[in-house]
């Protein structure tokens, strides 16, 4: 069905660090057709068994910052001392091709985009508890109980924000909160916006515009 319209969609997925979003983003793009998950610019370490262009763009703080003097991104941030950023030619290629673009990132990105982009569907994702998610990075980081802190803090200020976002999901089983993801992304896929006026009419309107009658005479 020739319905919707030439250009993708922006969807913005935030949560505090250890509630799953980037989990959630990557598995739905390796299921649901025409979505592709956004790779950030990040000057943090490569971590094993991520791959470059894949997981992040790994790029010194120098390039970094010339990437910012040059207004190279739709968003950027400090998070946890490093820098994170969303390159705009990137996003701007893939929704002028028609595809669906999910960002993961946290809410300083996110409400700069609020501010600059107003297409976007802003989606917050929340864990079962703070005690859950104090398990979740402490599992993650068993052996950092410094970091865990200033993560837990974080999160807080973090999660204060959730109002200003379209969706709120609970991540307490994947798959749950999987099935949760799609279901807003394949709603905005079939909102009104996202059909093309001339493809109504000259399927089912056209016709009747023409002849005063949508049967024509025997």
């Amino acid at each position: 069905m020739q319905k919707k319209k030439g250009k993708g969609s922006l969807f913005i997925v935030s949560a505090p660090s250890g509630a799953g979003k980037t989990t959630l983003c990557k598995k739905l793009t390796s299921t649901l057709p025409h979505l592709t998950h956004s790779v950030s610019y990040t000057t943090r370490a490569q971590r094993h068994g991520e791959v470059n262009d894949r997981d992040y763009t790994f790029i010194s703080r120098e390039e970094f910052r010339s990437m910012v003097n040059k207004g190279e991104f739709k968003e950027w941030a400090k998070i946890h001392g490093e820098l994170y950023g969303t390159s705009k030619k990137r996003i701007e290629k893939l929704i002028r091709s028609g595809t669906d673009v999910i960002l993961d990132i946290d809410t300083q990105g996110a409400m700069q985009l609020k501010k600059k982009y107003r297409g976007g569907v802003y989606i917050f994702v929340l864990p079962p508890s703070m005690e859950i998610l104090w398990k979740r990075l402490k599992k993650r980081m068993a052996n950092s109980k410094e970091e865990i802190e200033k993560r837990l803090k974080r999160a807080v200020d973090e999660i204060k924000s959730y109002r200003k976002y379209d969706y709120v999901i609970i991540n307490n089983k994947l798959n749950d909160a999987l099935r949760e993801l799609e279901s807003i992304i394949i709603s905005h896929r079939h909102g009104v916006k996202k059909v093309d006026p001339m493809w109504v009419k000259n399927k089912f309107l056209k016709q009747e515009e023409e002849h005063g009658s949508y049967f024509s005479a025997d």
